[in-house]
């Protein structure tokens, strides 16, 4: 369950955010597991949870936050559930929820690896999250 709740907080935090699209097709696509209507079918949820929480007023964002939450929590448990006979995909499954709620954790201070507000001149690269690496070059070598 601590999975599921994990998870369930993750999509609700990220809803919205400056990593929402890698969030929403990474979140889609371990709830799929392979089945592209299943994934569809994810993805549509979460477009559901973004714009509910886009839309809610100020005073109710909170709450709506905690009640897509709640029902996030709700759908990984079930997925979960589902899998009591294979103990191997319950188990990646759960590593997998740690990991996205982990990865997208809002109480680093990092605000989830987003990066907003600023200006690029020229080329630019970033990279986000804890074990990134990049080998950028710009120019001509020579």
């Amino acid at each position: 369950m601590a999975a599921a709740a994990a998870g369930g907080g993750a999509v609700a935090q990220a809803a919205g955010s400056d990593l929402w699209a890698w969030f929403r097709t990474r979140c889609a696509r371990l709830i799929g597991r392979g089945d592209p209507r299943r994934e569809s079918d994810a993805l549509d949820q979460l477009d559901r949870t973004a714009a509910d929480l886009r839309d809610a007023d100020e005073s109710e964002r909170e709450r709506v936050r905690n009640n897509h939450a709640r029902l996030w929590e709700e759908e990984f448990a079930s997925l979960l559930g589902s899998m009591q006979q294979q103990p191997e995909e319950s188990e990646r499954l759960t590593a997998a929820l740690h990991a996205l709620a982990r990865d997208f954790d809002d109480s680093r201070g990092s605000s989830g690896g987003v990066l907003s507000g600023n200006t690029f001149n020229g080329p630019t690269a970033f990279t986000t999250g804890d074990h990134s690496t990049q080998n950028v070059r710009f120019g001509r070598e020579g």
